[in-house]
């Protein structure tokens, strides 16, 4: 298993989050009216006092307008493949485990395609998450507890999760162990029809 440390280039949130604000001549203030979230929250995140949580990334990458793959930089060429070795995704700690980049170099891309390691007991927080696009989720190791509109759904391995990322949501890591997904954003607001772009009309 992967963490932070043994990643091939290991982020620093709190840098990518100060120069995306630099970039946009945004004070911390300015950055906590737009996201939401409180100027305090945001000064630990930028000092590396504390490691953001997957929903307050998306927090962040809403008021910024950017992908979450934005606070993933690192030096991989732009392309329209990205072809990453093992051991060499770039990752970053976030609250309560770990986020592993696995898209990093592909240029143009509506999917955000992440490792997130979990630790034991760990959850999403008390509030639910909504944002836009789709969330799939596929469970790797452990059980992970799912909730969509009061509706629970239990992960093991091998189980998958597809659904509309506006649906409040959140999870937990049910066990005394660390859990493992791949989570994949597709943050859409408007919906493609993929069958007709993957099959000719023939083919159906």
């Amino acid at each position: 298993m992967n963490k932070p440390s043994e990643l091939n280039q290991e982020i620093n949130v709190g840098r990518e989050l100060r120069a995306l604000c630099a970039q946009r001549g945004l004070s911390i203030r300015a950055l906590a009216e737009k996201s939401g979230l409180a100027v305090n929250t945001l000064s630990l995140i930028q000092n590396g006092k504390t490691s953001p949580s997957v929903s307050t990334l998306q927090q962040l990458a809403v008021a910024l307008e950017v992908p979450i793959t934005a606070f993933f930089k690192n030096d991989f060429p732009k392309s329209r493949v990205a072809y990453i070795k093992a051991g060499e995704h770039s990752g970053a700690a976030i609250a309560h485990g770990t986020l592993e980049d696995l898209g990093g170099g592909l240029k143009d891309t509506s999917l955000e395609p992440f490792i997130v390691t979990m630790e034991p007991n760990s959850n999403s927080g008390t509030h639910p998450i909504v944002h836009t696009g789709h969330e799939f989720v596929f469970c790797l190791e452990g059980r992970i507890e799912y909730v969509i509109e009061n509706q629970t759904y239990l992960l093991e391995p091998g189980d998958s999760l597809l659904f509309e990322s506006h649906l409040p949501h959140s999870w937990q890591n049910v066990e005394e162990v660390p859990a493992r997904t791949i989570l994949v954003l597709g943050p859409l607001d408007y919906r493609d029809n993929s069958t007709q772009l993957h099959f000719s009309p023939d083919d159906l």
